[in-house]
């Protein structure tokens, strides 16, 4: 398996680093709405990158977009982590898995980043924000500032919302947010925010409070990268469902629907955060829904 992948946008290069992939859920719990009839209409789209040949399980990767743009080194989402309590999430809990030798495949080390992009605040986003050192979580990006979504930190502090934080984010804000906060290396932001000439944050509510999309421009070239508004290709073809993690469902939907079409009207590549196999893609306008033009060339696995 080849762990990272490299391409070009204008002035920006993007390396995809993965945690992990495999099966997550079945499909009918991960998108409770969705017909079955869709998923079998693109089977052969989703098999075996995105959904099991025999047990109709969805199949997604825990990744991060790597970029280096303006002389910095950034990092768009930071996986699940290793070492994390994680009850409600087996698979998750207390991983030891060799992400950060992977980043050094891909020539980073952790005092190499300057910039952590947590689109959102979710467990599968944050995890690599800190590393278990002496029995106490640091920062594992000494040198970097973490860039958080104010409406995130707010809603998932459990001092502002005791209830809930629990499910699949327990202990989540207390090991991967607060001891970046603490070590004062967050920054939040609202509404927008702009990291370089490059690239700019902006909001994308609807599956968190704080959900964000990074936009790329760089001379001609035009990229998406847009943390959860996709968990499966078949929502670009079927934009209007969700999965059951969107917390505010009739938002996420107009969401998906805003920044699917600014990439189809602007030829962008949309890099999702935890499409596997193919990863990022171009989306085309038929008028009611997306279709899928084509995808850019990262390493099938």
């Amino acid at each position: 398996m080849q762990d990272v992948h490299t391409i070009t946008l204008g002035d920006v290069t993007v390396t995809r680093v993965e945690e992990m992939h495999g099966p997550i859920m079945p499909a009918d719990q991960f998108f409770p709405d969705l017909p079955a009839q869709a998923w079998q209409e693109h089977r052969a789209m989703l098999v075996p990158d995105h959904l099991g040949a025999d047990d109709a399980m969805v199949h997604i990767a825990m990744q991060t977009w790597l970029l280096r743009s303006g002389g910095r080194t950034i990092l768009i989402d930071t996986g699940v982590g290793n070492d994390k309590a994680r009850p409600a999430v087996a698979a998750w809990d207390h991983l030891s898995l060799d992400y950060l030798g992977r980043l050094a495949l891909a020539g980073v080390r952790p005092e190499d980043v300057d910039l952590v992009v947590n689109t959102h605040l979710h467990v599968d986003h944050v995890g690599w924000n800190t590393r278990l050192l002496d029995g106490t979580w640091v920062p594992t990006f000494p040198n970097a500032t973490y860039l958080m979504p104010k409406a995130d930190f707010e809603f998932f502090n459990p001092d502002n919302h005791p209830g809930i934080a629990g499910g699949v984010n327990e202990n989540v804000f207390e090991d991967s947010v607060a001891p970046v906060h603490a070590a004062g290396q967050v920054r939040l932001w609202e509404g927008s925010h702009t990291i370089d000439a490059h690239l700019r944050l902006e909001a994308a509510p609807g599956h968190t409070p704080g959900s964000s999309a990074v936009k790329l421009a760089s001379g001609s070239d035009r990229a998406l990268f847009a943390g959860d508004l996709l968990h499966t290709p078949l929502q670009v073809t079927h934009p209007d469902h969700n999965s059951c993690f969107c917390q505010d469902p009739a938002r996420s939907r107009t969401t998906r629907h805003e920044l699917l079409g600014w990439a189809a009207d602007t030829g962008a590549l949309v890099l999702p955060a935890h499409l596997s196999g193919h990863s990022a893609l171009e989306v085309h306008d038929n008028g009611h829904a997306f279709a899928i033009k084509g995808w850019a060339p990262f390493t099938r696995y």
